[in-house]
């Protein structure tokens, strides 16, 4: 039986959800889930390590790296064959305003979560 899966913590939602290549004459659509979209935005565009973002989703690094290597595979599906990209659904619950900002020199993006929180 397997283990039941985790709820991740994502600081936010993504403000797009739909991107659409420009010229293509039929558009298959390839869904990444709100929880790629936050692990790709920490190890991509936040530049941190897969420990980090572990720490950050509450989930454990092995799983980053799951989630990071669909999300890549489904980002580059998208743009080499001409899919949309669809963001949403997932297993997944927002921050509530201090628990995601844990790690010491980290602030969370979300604008309601401003203050800083040093107790993971």
């Amino acid at each position: 039986m397997p283990r039941p899966v985790k709820v991740r913590r994502v600081c936010e939602e993504p403000k797009y959800t739909r991107f659409a290549p420009v010229g293509a004459d039929k558009f298959e659509a390839e869904v990444l889930t709100i929880e790629e979209y936050e692990v790709i935005r920490h190890v991509d565009y936040q530049k941190m390590t897969h420990e980090e973002c572990a720490f950050q989703m509450a989930i454990s690094r092995t799983t980053v790296t799951e989630i990071y290597e669909t999300a890549r595979h489904k980002i580059a599906d998208a743009i080499i064959n001409g899919k949309v990209l669809c963001i949403e659904g997932g297993n997944y619950r927002v921050c509530d305003g201090g628990e995601c900002c844990a790690q010491e020199g980290r602030q969370c993006s979300n604008e309601t979560c401003g203050q800083m929180n040093n107790n993971p």
